[in-house]
């Protein structure tokens, strides 16, 4: 592993035991800058719903101030994590 601010290369076993021993940040041997958070991409999903749906759910995200698709995420999300729970 590699020191992102002074280059200086580390063994794994040295990596792990810095991490164990928990006196330096680790973060230093991390490419922050550009990291992946695959569960997090987002994909595209059509949905048809009727009307009268699609009204509510508006005025709903009108009341709370945020545009229905973000509301959607949100509730959407949470439904998910409590049928996994």
């Amino acid at each position: 592993m590699m020191n992102k601010n002074t280059g200086e290369i580390i063994s794994v076993e040295e990596f792990d035991r810095i991490f164990d021993e928990g006196e330096e940040d680790v973060l230093q041997f991390f490419d922050t800058d550009n990291e992946i958070r695959p569960n997090l991409i987002e994909r595209p999903v059509t949905l048809s719903l009727p009307n009268w749906v699609i009204k509510r759910l508006d005025i709903e995200a009108q009341k709370m101030g945020v545009a229905m698709q973000d509301m959607l995420k949100v509730w959407l999300a949470e439904r998910v994590k409590q049928e996994i729970a």
